[in-house]
C-alpha cells in the first residue's frame, strides 16, 4: 500500500485578507471582521496587523477598540467569504476528487493517487498554493504529510505564507521540539497540568506511559499519546460520502461569554448548513459539542422530524441545544457543530403540507443567498446575528 500524501490548506487571515484584496487602501493598516461595538459584537477575524496589538478572533469587540482605537472595523461579508471558498475549492479539485473541507479556509487533500499525473506530493502542494495567489490574489499556508494531523500542523507553523512538508521518516524530529500546545485539544488548562508534572514538549509527552496518560486523562490521554507520536489513521472524507458533517473551533481562551458562544455557533452553523447544500444533502440530527477546561466533553443531540440543509432551521436547533445545555459556568475550551443522519437530497420524501412549504421558502432564500454573489459580485447580504461569527 503506498504511502498516504496529506494536503492541508490554510488560508492566511481569510476574511480579513478577502477585505483587503477587495479594498487595496486597507494593506499595511490594522483591520478586523466581525460585528459592532453596539450589538455586543465579537471579533471574527483580524488581519496580521491587527494582531500586533493583541487582537484575535472571538475578542468582543468594545475590548478591541479599546486596545486598538486606530483599528478598522467591518462587517462580516459571508456570502462573498463564501464564494471565494468555492472559488479555492475549485482549484483544489483540479488535483484531487478526496477534498474534505474543515471550514470555509481550509481543507485535507488526499494526493496518494495524483501523484503519478501531477508530480509529488511537494509539488502539487506548491502548485495549489501558487495558484491561489496567482488567481485569488490571496495567500495560503500549505502542509504536506503522510496523515492529517502532521499535514495540519505543518501548514501551521510557519505561518503566515508557510510551505511546510514532513517526510514519514521525519514526523518525530518534526514534532518533537514542539509545545504540547500543538497537539489537537491540549488548550490551556492542559498545557497548564502538563507544566506543573514538567512535560512542556511533544518528545516529553511521548515518552510517558500511555497507562499513565490515560488513568489521568481518560481516553483524552491516549488521544494525546497517540498524536505526540505522530499516528493519525483517520481518511480525507468528501462530504458526499461523509456520515455527518461538522465543524468546531477551540478558543484561545476559555469563553464564558454567551454572546460569544453564540456568534461562535451560529458561524458554524453557516458553513456546516453551506456545505451541506455544496454536497447536495441534508441532514435530521443537529449535534452540538461542548469541552469544558477540566477535559470533560459533552456531546448533546436533537434530532428533528425531517430532513434539512436550512441554515435557519440547523441554527434554531443549534441555539437551543446550547441554552439548555449550559448556563454560563463552566467556561468552555472548544465548541462544535454538526449534523448527521445524511441523505441526498434527491432521496427525500416529498411532503405536501404547511411546514414543508415554509421549509421549501427557507431554501429558496438559502438559495438566493448562496447565488448571488456568484452572478452578482460581492454582497451585503447576511443574517443579523452572522456578524459576531468567531472563527477563522
Amino acid at each position: 500500500m503506498p504511502e498516504r500524501k496529506i494536503i492541508h490548506v490554510d488560508m492566511d487571515a481569510f476574511y480579513a485578507s478577502i477585505e483587503e484584496r477587495e479594498n487595496p487602501e486597507l494593506k499595511g493598516k490594522p483591520v478586523i471582521v466581525g460585528g459592532t461595538v453596539e450589538g455586543r459584537g465579537v471579533v471574527s477575524a483580524a488581519n496580521y496587523e491587527a494582531r500586533k496589538y493583541g487582537l484575535h478572533s472571538a475578542m468582543p469587540m468594545v475590548r478591541a477598540v479599546r486596545l486598538c482605537p486606530q483599528v478598522i472595523r467591518l462587517r462580516s461579508n459571508m456570502q462573498l467569504y463564501a464564494e471565494v471558498s468555492r472559488q479555492i475549492r475549485e482549484i483544489f479539485f483540479r488535483y484531487t476528487p478526496v477534498v474534505q473541507p474543515l471550514a470555509l479556509d481550509e481543507a485535507f487533500l488526499d494526493v496518494t493517487s495524483s501523484e503519478k499525473l501531477f508530480g509529488s506530493a511537494e509539488k502539487v502542494g506548491m502548485q495549489i498554493k501558487q495558484a491561489i495567489k496567482d488567481e485569488l490574489k490571496l495567500v495560503a499556508s500549505v502542509g504536506v504529510a503522510p496523515n492529517k494531523f502532521v499535514a495540519k500542523i505543518a501548514s501551521d507553523v510557519n505561518k503566515p505564507n508557510g510551505f511546510v512538508v514532513v517526510e514519514q521518516n521525519n514526523i518525530q524530529s518534526f514534532l518533537d521540539p514542539l509545545p504540547v500546545s500543538r497537539l489537537w485539544g491540549a488548550g490551556k488548562a492542559t498545557v497548564a497540568v502538563f507544566d506543573r508534572m514538567g512535560i512542556r514538549s511533544i518528545a516529553q509527552l511521548r515518552h510517558q506511559p500511555v497507562d499513565w496518560l490515560v488513568s489521568r486523562f481518560g481516553k483524552f490521554g491516549e488521544h494525546l499519546w497517540q498524536l505526540a507520536n505522530g499516528i493519525d489513521e483517520r481518511d480525507v472524507v468528501v462530504d458526499s460520502q461523509a456520515k455527518s458533517i461538522s465543524n468546531e473551533t477551540t478558543f484561545s481562551q476559555d469563553i464564558a461569554n454567551r454572546d460569544v458562544l453564540e456568534a461562535t455557533l451560529l458561524h458554524l452553523t453557516e458553513q456546516v448548513a453551506w456545505r451541506l447544500r455544496k454536497a447536495g444533502l441534508k441532514g435530521r440530527t443537529v449535534q452540538v459539542k461542548l469541552r469544558y477546561p477540566d477535559f470533560r466533553l459533552i456531546t448533546r443531540a436533537h434530532t428533528m422530524v425531517e430532513s434539512t440543509d436550512n441554515t435557519n432551521i440547523l441554527w434554531s436547533v443549534t441555539r437551543d441545544l446550547l441554552h439548555r445545555n449550559w448556563q454560563g459556568r463552566p467556561a468552555i475550551r472548544l465548541v462544535g457543530m454538526g449534523v448527521s443522519g445524511l441523505q441526498s437530497e434527491n432521496d427525500q420524501p416529498q411532503q405536501a403540507d404547511l411546514f414543508a412549504k415554509q421549509n421549501a421558502r427557507l431554501s429558496a432564500l438559502d438559495r438566493i443567498s448562496d447565488n448571488i454573489n456568484a452572478r452578482f459580485g460581492p454582497s451585503t447580504l447576511h443574517r443579523g446575528r452572522a456578524t459576531k461569527s468567531t472563527t477563522e
